[in-house]
C-alpha cells in the first residue's frame, strides 16, 4: 500500500476548513505567535513611552515600521519562527529573538534589552491567549451566534401565528404555536449571549511569581503595577489581573467556556426539537439540487444538517468541559498542564462554530407544514378537557354550578379515549354551567386554544 501525502489528522483542518477557516487567523499556532509578536513589540514600545532607563518616546514612524513585525506577519515570519524553536526549544524565547532581529533590521538594536524586559513567558502568554481569544469570540463565533439567533426569532415571528398540537413526555398536551416554541429558544439563547458578551478577558504582566521582582530591581522607584496595568488595559484593550502566581489563573476562560457550552446545549436541544418536529411531518425540508440523501432510496432528504449539529455541539461541550476543568488548577505557582490545553481551544471552538453553520443551513432548509399541524390539532380535540375542567371550577366559584369534581368527571371521559367536535359539544351543552361558559367553550377548538402564545411572542421578540 502506498503512503498518502500529507493529509490533515483534524477534519477540521480538512474537510471542514472553509467553515472554520475564520478561527485560524486567531487561534491556530501561527495566529498565537502573531499575538506573542504584537505583546512584546508594544511592551518595548510602552516601556519607551514611559521614558524608562533613559530612553525616549520612539517616532510615530519607528513605532509604525516595528508594527510591521505583527501587522504583515506571514508564512516567511511563520517559517522563521519554527526554524528558531527547532534551536530554542522555546516557543516564547523564539518570539523574542524574532523581535530581537527586527529592531536590528531598523537599526535599533539600543533598545534589544527592553525586548522581553521582566517578563515570563506567561507574561506574553496570558496576554497573548487573552487576545486571540477575544479577537476569536468578537470576530468570528459571537457573529455566528447572533446570526443563528436572529434567524431563528424571524422564524419565531413568522410562525407566532401557526397553531401546533404540544408533545408534553411525548403526548398530546395543551396547544401552543410553533413560533412561541422556537421563540422560548431565542429567549434561553439571548441570556446566555448577554453572558459571553460582557466577558472579561484577562492578562498578568508582573512577572516571574507575581511579585513585579525583577522589575523593582532594575528600576526600584518606578510603580511598576501602574505601568504595567496601563499596558495592558490602555495598549491591549484587556484587563489586568493584579494578583497572580506565574500564570494567570484562566478563570475567566472557564467562564467564558461554560458559557459557550451552556449555549451549545441549547442549540443541542433546539437540534433534536427541530429533528423531531421533521420526523412528525411539522416541517418540511426544503430539496437542495443535485443533493442525495441516501445512497439507495432516492425520496429521502436527511435532516443531516441538524444532526451535524448535534454531533458537533457534543464534541465542543466535551472539550470546553476538559478546558474548563483542567485551566482552573496550577499546581502551587505553575505548571504546564495548561500549555497543551489551551492549544486546544480553537479546536473547542472550531466544533462550537461548525455547528453554527450546521444549524443557520438548516434552518434555511426547512418549512412548516401548516396543514399537517392543524390534521394533528384536530385528530385530538381531548386536548381541551383541560379549558373545560378549568372552566367548570370557575362556575363552581362563581354559583353557576353544582358539580362536584370537574377534574375527576374529564378524567373520566377523555383518559385513554379518542373523542371528536359533536362528542365534545354533546358534553359541554350538558353541563351544570352558565350559558356564556357553554358558548365560549362550544366555540373552542384545539386550534384555537391556544392562549397567549402569540403575543407573547411578538411582545417579547418583537423588535
Amino acid at each position: 500500500m502506498t503512503t498518502l501525502p500529507t493529509q490533515p489528522l483534524s477534519p477540521l483542518d480538512g474537510r471542514y476548513r472553509d467553515a472554520v477557516s475564520p478561527l485560524s487567523e486567531f487561534l491556530s499556532e501561527a495566529g498565537l505567535n502573531r499575538a506573542r509578536v504584537e505583546v512584546e513589540v508594544e511592551w518595548l514600545i510602552h516601556l519607551t513611552d514611559s521614558k524608562l532607563f533613559g530612553t525616549d518616546p520612539l517616532p510615530l514612524a519607528t513605532k509604525e515600521k516595528l508594527r510591521l513585525a505583527y501587522l504583515d506577519f506571514g508564512q516567511d515570519e511563520i517559517d522563521q519562527l519554527a526554524e528558531s524553536e527547532r534551536v530554542t526549544r522555546h516557543d516564547v524565547k523564539a518570539v523574542e529573538y524574532f523581535v530581537r532581529d527586527r529592531l536590528a533590521q531598523l537599526g535599533l538594536e539600543h533598545l534589544s534589552e527592553l525586548t522581553h524586559f521582566a517578563c515570563t513567558s506567561e507574561d506574553v502568554n496570558s496576554t497573548a491567549y487573552a487576545l486571540t481569544i477575544k479577537r476569536a469570540v468578537e470576530d468570528a463565533w459571537l457573529p455566528a451566534f447572533r446570526g443563528v439567533i436572529e434567524k431563528l426569532r424571524g422564524i419565531s415571528l413568522e410562525l407566532a401565528d401557526a397553531p401546533m398540537l404540544s408533545r408534553t413526555h411525548g403526548q398530546p398536551a395543551t396547544p401552543t404555536t410553533m413560533g412561541k416554541e422556537l421563540g422560548v429558544f431565542v429567549w434561553r439563547l439571548q441570556r446566555v449571549l448577554t453572558r459571553i458578551e460582557s466577558t472579561e478577558y484577562l492578562a498578568k504582566f508582573s512577572g516571574a511569581t507575581g511579585t513585579w521582582s525583577a522589575h523593582l530591581a532594575a528600576e526600584p522607584k518606578v510603580a511598576w503595577p501602574n505601568i504595567t496595568r496601563e499596558f495592558v488595559e490602555g495598549s491591549l484593550g484587556l484587563t489586568f489581573n493584579p494578583l497572580t502566581t506565574q500564570i494567570e489563573s484562566h478563570d475567566w476562560q472557564v467562564e467564558l467556556y461554560d458559557h459557550v457550552r451552556h449555549a451549545g446545549g441549547i442549540l443541542h436541544n433546539l437540534a433534536q426539537d427541530i429533528w423531531t418536529y421533521i420526523s412528525l411531518g411539522y416541517f418540511t425540508q426544503i430539496p437542495v439540487a443535485g443533493a442525495t440523501g441516501s445512497s439507495t432510496m432516492p425520496h429521502k432528504i436527511n435532516p443531516i444538517k441538524f444532526e451535524n449539529a448535534e454531533a458537533n455541539l457534543e464534541i465542543a461541550g466535551g472539550l470546553f468541559a476538559t478546558l474548563g476543568q483542567t485551566l482552573v488548577t496550577s499546581r502551587l505557582q505553575r505548571d504546564l498542564t495548561d500549555s497543551t490545553t489551551q492549544r486546544n481551544i480553537g479546536v473547542a471552538f472550531g466544533h462550537s462554530l461548525l455547528a453554527l453553520t450546521n444549524l443557520s443551513g438548516g434552518l434555511d432548509q426547512i418549512a412548516l407544514a401548516r396543514d399537517v399541524l392543524l390534521d394533528d390539532l384536530d385528530g385530538n380535540w381531548e386536548v381541551l378537557a383541560e379549558a373545560i375542567q378549568t372552566v367548570i371550577r370557575a362556575e363552581v366559584v362563581a354559583g353557576r354550578s353544582d358539580i362536584s369534581d370537574p377534574y375527576a368527571l374529564l378524567k373520566e371521559l377523555t383518559r385513554g379515549h379518542r373523542i371528536g367536535a359533536d362528542e365534545l359539544a354533546e358534553f359541554v351543552n350538558g353541563l351544570d354551567i352558565g350559558d356564556a361558559a357553554k358558548e365560549r367553550l362550544v366555540a373552542l377548538t384545539p386550534a384555537s386554544y391556544m392562549g397567549l402564545a402569540e403575543s407573547v411572542v411578538r411582545s417579547k421578540l418583537g423588535k
